[in-house]
């Protein structure tokens, strides 16, 4: 059961095995793309490549999409980035239960995003959590934890995919484990929150700040780290037909130039001055602060 492309690796990992696939569930085709045309899950089109079964059913809150799960007399379901909500009559109907690929080590970062939320937070490991799903969220008997060092330049996509082969690599021996029927280890258990210390005056005076390596910096550094697909180079078109681009450090250190005419102290593709506020909610990396684009005049 999965969705997205963390699930393709797992998928065929689960095909590789000695046993009999019975179904695989994915979320129905959307609208995507400049046409909007309907488009399959990565999950959708990676089964029915391997001759695969494929339900796409658009909840499985109704009772006849439970019944029809239950009728596939499973031993046992995968869950990968899903992305839909089971409830306890689709959690008990597999005979050993539903075992969820969570890619953190629980109990830290539960819910949505916790690959970008390990970056985000500085995070020098993470990895992946193989546990049975219970009603809650990301909670149950953990069966699994396999770790993962984070690299100080990785991005979201690259730790993505490095989690998600891991995932793969996780199942012959949750498998293994599974058909022994060990005890499962005890639910996580809850931790503190973690909060970043803000920047404080005895730190050193205001300028201090925008220095490489200073906390805003690695702050910003982290954010780009933890939302974009890739860091560095990017591409545009240039009026005449040619391709042009712009390099940018994607790093705690000095600010590198834009192309040629672009407004002073560097500037993105689309030409908008790197003073003013950062993407997805960063501050901009000269103020030290957000703050609305100034008006003309």
């Amino acid at each position: 059961m999965g969705t997205s492309a963390f699930a393709v690796p797992p998928l065929e990992a689960v095909a590789a095995l000695p046993h009999e696939l019975v179904a695989v569930y994915t979320q129905p085709p959307r609208p995507a793309g400049r046409g909007h045309q309907m488009r399959k899950s990565p999950v959708h089109e990676t089964a029915e490549r391997l001759g695969l079964e494929v339900r796409t059913p658009p909840s499985l809150k109704d009772e006849a999409s439970q019944a029809a799960f239950r009728r596939l007399d499973a031993d046992i379901a995968i869950v990968a980035s899903y992305g839909l909500i089971l409830r306890k009559p689709i959690l008990d109907a597999p005979r050993l239960g539903c075992f969820n690929l969570h890619a953190s080590l629980l109990p830290r970062w539960r819910g949505a995003a916790p690959i970008q939320r390990a970056i985000e937070a500085g995070d020098r490991e993470t990895g992946i959590t193989v546990f049975r799903m219970e009603e809650g969220l990301d909670t149950g008997p953990m069966l699994h934890r396999a770790p993962l060092p984070i690299a100080a330049d990785e991005t979201a996509s690259r730790l993505h995919d490095r989690l998600a082969r891991l995932a793969a690599e996780c199942l012959p021996p949750v498998r293994r484990a599974v058909a022994a029927g060990p005890a499962p280890r005890g639910p996580p258990a809850p931790v503190p929150a973690v909060r970043s210390a803000r920047p404080r005056s005895s730190a050193g005076p205001p300028e201090t700040r925008r220095r490489p390596g200073s906390p805003h910096r690695v702050r910003c550094h982290r954010c780009l780290r933890g939302r974009r697909r890739s860091p560095g180079r990017r591409g545009r078109r240039a009026s005449g037909g040619a391709a042009g681009s712009s390099a940018r450090r994607l790093g705690p250190g000095p600010r590198t130039a834009g192309p040629p005419g672009s407004p002073p102290g560097g500037s993105g593709v689309d030409g908008s001055s790197q003073r003013q506020p950062g993407a997805y909610g960063c501050p901009s990396a000269s103020s030290g602060r957000s703050s609305p684009p100034r008006s003309p005049g």
